[in-house]
């Protein structure tokens, strides 16, 4: 597999998930389709899903990306409505906290607020999902709001096989998960996995996949990062074209005007040869000359 994600929790989500074709997930946080995106993966091996970023920008690349997914233009909190995010010059940071954002400007980042629609898990599961489909894996990441967003599903009903949700606060490895994991845990879902970013919590009735979470990535996954599969398709490309050269400098060669030529070449080469052959000399002869005269003087 090429895994995109930023910490590799698509690898450990596909080594869970593998079994399962045309798959579908649920994104909180969505971000790029592309770069540190769980999902890539998942969308270009058949799966299908709901990408919620409220970011227009990146909400509109989403659309061009992954057209076959819904991709919705909101945040996520446990009451419906409409509220201020900030929009930070590094998109990732957005955030509906104030006081993360003041942090993060502190630090120089830019800040820009709009109003946002803002709708509640539970609404986003009823008017988009039917109800015979399984969600097989949901991932939240909206610095600093996960317990609203957690909040604000029916766990009862709405039941993702796989909940990765990040887990420490924005841009540092303070965890922060004691205040929304209560939630999972009286809804029955049990902790398989730490990244040292997100926590990984399954399903008790799909309590058979947290063995595979047991281990973080490795090896036998059989996967490489985007950037590496990038620069190797990039070698190849240069090795290819590398080779269309010699090709046709060989043909060049093997041509008959080039057989032609050839003595018409190597008259040019001794032209040029006795050129340089006297150019030295003359340049010798003057230096000489100068020498001869300075020592006389």
């Amino acid at each position: 597999m090429i895994s995109c994600a930023q910490n590799f929790e698509d690898v450990m989500l596909w080594r869970a998930l593998k079994h399962v074709k045309n798959g579908f997930y649920i994104d909180v946080g969505a971000w790029s389709p592309d770069q540190d995106s769980v999902t890539r993966w998942f969308y270009d091996s058949g799966w299908r899903g709901i990408s919620i970023e409220p970011n227009p920008e990146l909400h509109e690349q989403l659309n061009e990306r992954n057209p076959e997914d819904i991709n919705l233009k909101i945040a996520l909190s446990d009451q419906p409505g409409k509220q201020w995010i900030n929009f930070l010059s590094i998109p990732g940071l957005s955030t509906l906290d104030d006081d993360i954002a003041a942090k993060h400007h502190k630090d120089g980042w830019g800040i820009n607020r709009q109003e946002v629609e803002i709708s509640t898990l539970s609404e986003v599961w009823e008017n988009n999902i039917p109800s015979d489909q399984d969600v097989h894996f949901l991932k939240v990441d909206v610095e600093g709001l996960e317990e609203a967003v957690l909040r604000g599903n029916d766990w009862d009903r709405n039941r993702p096989w796989i909940a990765v949700i990040e887990a420490t606060l924005p841009m540092t490895q303070v965890e922060a998960h004691e205040p929304w994991e209560k939630i999972l845990k009286q809804a029955d879902y049990v902790f398989a996995y730490a990244d040292g970013l997100n926590r990984f919590y399954v399903a008790k009735e799909q309590e058979q996949l947290k063995e595979a979470l047991k281990y973080p990535p490795n090896v036998f996954d059989g996967f490489k990062l985007v950037g590496q599969q990038q620069a190797e398709a990039k070698a190849e490309q240069a090795d290819a074209a590398a080779h269309q050269y010699a090709s046709q400098l060989a043909a060049v060669y093997k041509s008959r005007s080039w057989r032609i030529t050839a003595p018409l070449r190597w008259t040019i080469d001794q032209v040029r040869s006795l050129s340089q052959h006297g150019l030295k000399a003359r340049l010798k002869a003057e230096a000489k000359a100068d020498q001869h005269h300075r020592d006389s003087l």
